[in-house]
């Protein structure tokens, strides 16, 4: 027993390892593109308007949004610089736009492995790949959104905050975040096939407890504090920093979470290098 336990535990130590996670990830370079682009393709394909909806879905959230809690419940935040709608507008759109990275890679993790049986039963084909090509998709849309949202700054204000080249760094938790809790609930969704409905009722929840439509500020002291534990806080007011308002990032709570982040993503990907032999035999 004691050798059968000695390389379990040092197959999991592997997997643990950063490094070795990169390596085995970038060997599936190319298969990992051709995944992200049929899935960025795919979303609309046979569609009129094709990828224009990527423009289209984004503006029509945020016209419905603004309308909702800028005009009806005139919302507004405790910063002179959202003195007016537009600005509101651009408040809100930037933290949808941060908000959907994770909530459409993690929304659609639970299903990522059962929906591709044939692919589970090959032997060489690298299934971890397929919740970062679920990433990489997320991310390609909201690149779109944030093309959009950065336009409208230079457009509305005649200048780009100087902080802007600081987004990849603030955008880091959030896509470490992402990733691992994909890989865990894209193994996960195999063995609970009720884990699609569960996600999807937290990401609802989530998006209502991240200060997306109002400002942390206007929260109840003592809900402020747990809303200030939700990682998602801290990575939507470090987007409105960077790319709205010119200020640095949170460094405390980027120095926090970052390396919290990071040490998910390394879990997940273990717990689903760990798991993925038994793939086959449930589905």
């Amino acid at each position: 027993m004691a050798p059968a336990t000695t390389t379990g535990l040092s197959s999991v130590t592997q997997h643990l390892n950063p490094f070795n996670m990169v390596r085995n990830l970038w060997q599936h370079y190319d298969l990992l593109r051709q995944f992200t682009r049929r899935d960025i393709e795919g979303r609309y394909k046979g569609s009129f308007l094709g990828m224009l909806w990527s423009l289209v879905n984004p503006l029509v959230l945020l016209i419905i949004y603004t309308f909702v809690f800028g005009i009806v419940f005139q919302f507004r935040w405790p910063n002179t610089k959202v003195a007016n709608l537009t600005e509101f507008a651009l408040v809100i759109f930037c933290g949808i736009t941060a908000f959907s990275i994770f909530a459409e890679s993690v929304g659609r993790a639970p299903g990522l492995i059962v929906g591709v049986p044939n692919n589970v039963k090959k032997v060489v084909f690298p299934l971890e790949i397929l919740p970062l090509s679920s990433i990489g998709a997320a991310l390609f849309h909201a690149l779109i959104s944030l093309s959009i949202l950065i336009v409208w700054v230079l457009f509305s204000r005649g200048r780009l905050p100087w902080t802007l080249p600081l987004l990849p760094l603030v955008a880091l938790p959030l896509v470490f975040l992402s990733l691992g809790l994909s890989w865990f609930l894209a193994s996960l969704g195999v063995f609970v096939r009720d884990m699609g409905y569960t996600i999807a009722l937290l990401v609802q929840v989530l998006f209502y407890v991240t200060p997306i439509f109002y400002s942390i500020e206007n929260v109840p002291e003592p809900f402020q504090t747990m809303i200030r534990y939700n990682p998602l806080t801290t990575i939507v007011e470090n987007f409105r920093r960077v790319i709205l308002w010119g200020i640095l990032p949170d460094w405390l709570g980027l120095a926090e979470w970052l390396p919290v982040s990071g040490g998910l993503m390394v879990l997940g990907y273990a717990w689903f290098m760990k798991t993925k032999r038994a793939f086959a035999d449930v589905i």
